[in-house]
């Protein structure tokens, strides 16, 4: 028995695999938030910034806190205290991408916004 697929099945089997290998090297690169992981791997932030996002895990949390979970930012924004501004590091690309970073957006002390910025 000779198994042949028409037009219809084989576009459906093309779309379900790009879906397979797309979904699969997004695992790959991407990284579940650690703390141990945030402070000691500097460079390759950028891996675990989506999980953190996504997870609203610092939502709420009062600054003292997100020093312990973080650390201290890189820098502060200028033109408001409760801005905070973390490095993430540079994803490999192959063209030149604008840098990146995290924002910790405080209101009366605790966070209320967790997103990121471009330079």
């Amino acid at each position: 028995m000779k198994l042949r697929l028409d037009r219809k099945n084989t576009i459906g089997l093309i779309f379900f695999l790009a879906f397979v290998i797309s979904m699969s090297l997004i695992f790959q690169f991407e990284e579940r938030f650690t703390t141990e992981n945030w402070k000691s791997n500097y460079t390759t932030r950028y891996k675990m910034v989506d999980d953190l996002i996504e997870s609203q895990f610092l939502i709420g949390k009062p600054k003292s806190e997100v020093f312990e979970i973080l650390g201290q930012p890189d820098s502060q924004s200028n033109s408001s205290k409760d801005t905070f501004i973390y490095n993430i590091g540079d994803p490999p690309s192959f063209f030149s991408s604008q840098k990146e970073y995290l924002l910790i957006i405080f209101k009366n002390e605790h966070v209320e916004k967790v997103t990121l910025a471009v330079d």
